[in-house]
């Protein structure tokens, strides 16, 4: 499902598969479950996740009393954002205001906040007559409550979290969530979109931002992603077979400009070396992957031609600059 706010058009458009003018990626910003930036991913990360499900990535701890009841994932969706900010030493001011574009992708961050705003209220309803039961047999949210008196586990009063005690924050729960609160905190004004989906999702984000470049609708564009996955991992070992292993959440930026190579997007049959190369090094990310590819492209001093490929549920796509 694809869902465009401000934009024409959230996907790609294969009767017009390459812009009039050109585009580059200026900057690429990477947080893994691995750690931060391509350097802390492992060669092979099936082999360095021992046989974990899913590799966790860190709670961001931001100031401000908005941050206080955020996501995890709206904090994550911020970090990244920061990160390339400050890694590329780009001022917050240079993408304040209306000619920064932000098209944001995810394919299951927002369950997380899903999977809390039920475990509170069955948590709530357990408590009064007649409420829902969490020891019902096989249930999902029995194994979340269960979780939630673990420790580590998801609390009901734990500060910041969407299930905090009397805070059910229903808005936290839509993808925009994520969107809003990056655009708040760097002010941005600009064209904006939200697709839902994997890394197929991505490359679609990506080739609207050089379209919204080529147009002339801003002067640089945004395509951020963000995946998480603990909160929800009993529903990922249910259905094991949807997704590979490791699941490693992830948090990732790419800065688009008007520049000197042309996009052309496609629907390939087969991957790209990047995105073998991206599923190895990090694992299954998601819709981070093709932007984690294309960090490991500029880490390789890849600085001409560059293909990035994704896919999600039988279809790829891809984006080739030139």
């Amino acid at each position: 499902m694809t869902v465009s706010l401000e934009s024409r058009s959230a996907a790609a458009d294969p009767a017009n598969p390459t812009p009039p003018t050109g585009t580059t990626v200026e900057a690429v910003a990477v947080l893994t479950g691995w750690g931060h930036g391509i350097r802390a991913l492992p060669a092979d990360a099936a082999r360095a996740a021992a046989g974990r499900a899913v590799i966790p990535l860190f709670r961001p701890v931001l100031e401000g009393e908005r941050f206080r009841r955020a996501t995890r994932e709206c904090l994550l969706g911020v970090a990244a954002v920061d990160a390339l900010l400050r890694e590329s030493d780009i001022a917050r001011d240079m993408i304040r205001g209306s000619a920064t574009a932000l098209i944001y992708v995810t394919g299951a961050a927002y369950g997380a906040s899903n999977q809390a705003f039920i475990v509170a209220e069955s948590m709530r309803q357990a408590r009064t007559e007649g409420g829902l039961s969490e020891t019902r047999p096989g249930s999902v949210v029995a194994e979340s409550m269960r979780q939630a008196r673990t420790e580590g586990g998801l609390t009901e009063k734990r500060a910041g979290s969407v299930a905090s005690s009397g805070t059910l924050h229903f808005p936290y729960t839509a993808p925009s969530a994520m969107a809003g609160e990056v655009a708040i905190e760097f002010g941005l004004t600009g064209p904006y979109g939200i697709l839902i989906g994997g890394a197929a999702a991505t490359i679609d984000a990506l080739w609207q931002a050089t379209r919204l470049l080529a147009g002339g609708r801003c002067e640089r564009a945004l395509v951020l992603a963000v995946e998480t996955f603990e909160e929800c991992a009993a529903l990922y070992a249910r259905g094991r077979w949807l997704v590979r292993r490791p699941l490693v959440e992830a948090a990732a930026c790419a800065l688009l400009v008007p520049g000197a190579l042309r996009a052309r997007y496609d629907a390939p049959r087969t991957p790209s070396t990047l995105e073998t190369l991206a599923r190895v090094r990090a694992g299954e990310t998601l819709a981070c992957a093709p932007l984690i590819a294309l960090a490991l492209a500029r880490d390789g001093g890849a600085a001409g031609s560059v293909s990035v490929t994704g896919e999600w549920r039988g279809r790829r796509a891809g984006l080739h600059w030139q």
